[in-house]
Formats: C-alpha cells, structure tokens, sequence
C-alpha cells in the first residue's frame, strides 16, 4: 500500500542555473574512460592492456575479491591508456571511440520469464552489476547475497538536480524490463520512492513495484532517507539500491541482448550559457562537454555530479560512474573585504545571518569558498536540522573518530552514506569534513566486521 512521507528537516540550495527543458546532442565525445575510483574499496585487476580493441560490452577491469564482476567499456574503440596513480593505482582506463559502435551480443529475452540465476548472470557478464549498490556502506552488492528489499529514488531533490520525468520519459518500455529484472534478485519488495508532482509521471504507471511518496525539502530525493522510512536497516539487514538510469540500461540490456550506455545528463550551473540537458555516452570526457558552453569570464570550477556530493574535475577528466549531471560554478579563488562578516542581499546561508532569509524564491551564484578554515568540533545541534533521520550526527563523527565501533554500531552508521550528511558538511560552522569522515567509519567497520 502506497504511503506518504512528509520531511520537515533539511535545506534547499537556491543555486542560480538549473537545466532547462531543453535537450541537444553533444558532440562526440573524443575518449570515454571508466573509473575504478568511482567504487569505494574496490581493488581492480585489469582484463586490458593499452592499444587493445575492444567492442561495447567487452571488459575492461574486474574486483580482485569478487572476479565474477566485470567493468564494461561503454563504446567500442581502442583503449588509449591504463592511467595510473600513486603505488600504481588504477584510476582510469581510458577508451578511444572508433564510431562503429560494435556490441557484444547477449541474452535477449523477457527477465520475468527467467531465473534470478540467469538474470544476476547476464547483468555480471554485460558489465551492468557495478550499478547495484548495497545499504549498508554504500559499496558494490555482492552476487552472492539476496537483499530483504530493492530501493530505488525516482527524483533527485539536491542542488541543480534533473528532472528525471524529463530525463525518462521516453523510457517507459526499458524502465519496465529493468524493474522486471531486479525484482528477480530479491525475495522481498522493491520500493519506488516518488514526489508528489509525479503522481502521473512516467515512474508512477511502473509496475511490479511499491511506490510511496515523500516531500519536503533536500534530502527527501535521497534514497537512505528513503530506505530509513520503509525499510529500516539494522545490523543484519541487506538493502539494493539502483539509480533510474541504471534501471534504463538493465531493461535495454534484455529488450536488445546488447549495452547501450548512452544517456541523457543536465549541464547546470550559474558558469553554464544557457543550463539544459545533453545526450552523450556514459562516461564521456568533460571537455567535449562544456566546450564552448560556459561563460568563461571567471575561474570556474567544474563538478561531475551536484555541489554538494560530486567530484571536482578539469576538462580532460571525465564523467562519474554515477553522475546524472554536470555543474559549473566559480571557483571562488578571490578575497572579498570583511568577507563572511559583510552583510547583503546577494548572500545565502543556511542559518538566519544575511538578508537572503527574507527573500525565500531568490536564487544566487554561489562559490566554491569555504570562507573560513576549520574550528573547533562541539556538539551544536546544527546537524540535526538538515537530517530526517533517527540519529545524532555529531556523536555518530565523533564515535568515528576515536574508531569505537561499538558506538559507531549503536549510533546509526549502517544507516548513512555521504550523500545523506552532505547538507551537514554544507551548513557546518566548523567546517569539518563529514563525508571523508564518515566514509573512513564505513571502511573501519568493513575492516573490522566484513
């Protein structure tokens, strides 16, 4: 039975530069590249070497501890190069398109008239599995577990977010096989959380799903905000989630028997011409991109993904993994007189100090300035503000930081990934970095417990 959720803690970022409805062909792209570093504690072996040729579905690296599961290139091409970093690292391999667009050929069939054996098969050997995530840590599922339940986001609710009834509404047909698929892989339910403007979206006529809906301001569109309303985790649960777009490749991958990774992102952001929505390919190079699409009259800084979760990335870097948009903001690299202190309509915060409070749909160009360095860590009851959910932030950072695992167990870290305490790395008046803190909590208990 479908059930509403209303949240009144959290914070909308009025960001200047939201993608219109608007939607253009980039150009193509002149490399595409797949990040290991995409994928927390992932340890990657390579299937490649430099100047191999490869096809669209071919393997590119496996998990070292979990082998069964294969990154796919997304184009067919010639790998340019193994980038490599500190201990050589792996961080991109990198793919030259040759615009043939040749595909490795898979099981074409309907996914309910199969098995989860034959389902979780073709999603590992067509490279799709990595977009399946588990709740806790925030890591790749592992094929081997079956989840209590599914959860998937509809709607993004951070800064500058697409509107993914815009993005989708095309893909009725592949949103519908992929539901169909991964309904295969758990014996409970799987949960389609939506806002109330797409009760007769594209999303809402899915079915095989339970839909639930939830207001309020960011984070409402996260999906462990979402899991912690209908189906808490404990220590012993196992929760998927997958992202819509996910969803779109999975159900393409059965109705054609090949991967098809194009897909369809916002380049938002106060820096950006004119913000609206660009086809391209999964994991294309961010110069072809934003060429010739920003102002270019400041220093910008540009993030793959939204302001508050993304990755700061240059024009030779490439889109994530993950990432549903670009955002291109001002770096923010001057110095302003009194800084912080000075007061003025044309500044926004997340507490009550400047002007901006009293003009509520005013949206601003705001920076990548920290304005302050780093202070003192006290428990303020700030956090709890920007977070739905039954737990106390600080205590859960502070648990982390002298590594009690115990408490970190007792205070909700099975709970949470970054995205969920991003609003609180925002608002945080000490400036600390809630994100690496936590994720150093997740990799201590992965240590520690498996």
């Amino acid at each position: 039975m479908s059930k509403h959720f209303k949240m009144k803690r959290g914070f909308n970022i009025r960001l200047k530069g939201a993608a219109q409805a608007v939607l253009e062909d980039a150009p193509a792209p002149k490399s595409v590249a797949v990040k290991p570093t995409d994928f927390p504690g992932l340890t990657p072996k390579l299937s490649v070497k430099a100047d191999a040729q490869v096809k669209a579905g071919d393997a590119l690296f496996f998990d070292k501890y979990n082998p069964e599961i294969l990154f796919t290139s997304p184009v067919s091409g010639t790998v340019q190069a193994v980038v490599r970093g500190e201990r050589r690292k792996v961080l991109e391999i990198v793919v030259e398109p040759d615009g043939k667009n040749e595909h490795c050929e898979f099981t074409k069939a309907d996914p309910s008239k199969l098995s989860r054996e034959e389902v979780r098969d073709q999603l590992l050997k067509s490279g799709l599995w990595p977009f399946i995530k588990q709740r806790p840590y925030g890591v790749l599922a592992k094929p081997a577990d079956v989840p209590g339940n599914i959860v998937i986001s509809a709607f993004d609710s951070a800064p500058l977010a697409p509107d993914y009834e815009f993005l989708f509404s095309k893909e009725k047909s592949a949103l519908q096989t992929g539901i169909d698929a991964i309904s295969k892989l758990t014996e409970g339910k799987v949960y389609l959380g939506l806002a109330p403007a797409q009760a007769s979206g594209v999303f809402a006529s899915l079915k095989n799903v339970e839909t639930n809906t939830f207001s309020g301001p960011h984070p409402a569109g996260n999906v462990g905000v979402q899991i912690s309303k209908v189906c808490p985790i404990g220590k012993t649960d196992l929760v998927w989630t997958l992202t819509p777009q996910a969803l779109v490749f999975i159900g393409r991958l059965f109705e054609t028997g090949k991967v098809d990774f194009s897909k369809t992102i916002a380049l938002t952001g106060s820096e950006v011409k004119a913000p609206k929505y660009l086809k391209t390919i999964h994991g294309a190079r961010i110069g072809d991109l934003v060429k010739e699409q920003t102002q270019g009259d400041v220093k910008e800084r540009i993030i793959s993904g939204n302001v508050l979760t993304g990755t700061k990335v240059e024009q030779d870097g490439y889109l994530g993994y993950f990432d549903q948009q670009l955002t291109v903001i001002p770096e923010g690299d001057d110095y302003e007189f009194m800084g912080w202190a000075a007061p003025g309509v044309d500044k926004f915060s997340a507490s009550k100090t400047f002007f901006s409070k009293l003009l509520p749909k005013k949206e601003y160009v705001l920076n990548a300035n920290l304005h302050g360095g780093e202070r003192a860590f006290v428990v303020s009851g700030q956090y709890e503000k920007f977070l739905p959910m039954d737990i106390l932030p600080v205590h859960l950072l502070k648990a982390i930081l002298v590594n009690d695992i115990d408490k970190m167990e007792q205070l909700g870290i099975y709970e949470v990934v970054e995205e969920d305490l991003a609003l609180c790395e925002y608002a945080c008046t000490s400036k600390i970095k809630v994100q690496d803190i936590l994720r150093e909590g997740i990799n201590s208990m992965i240590k520690e417990l498996g």
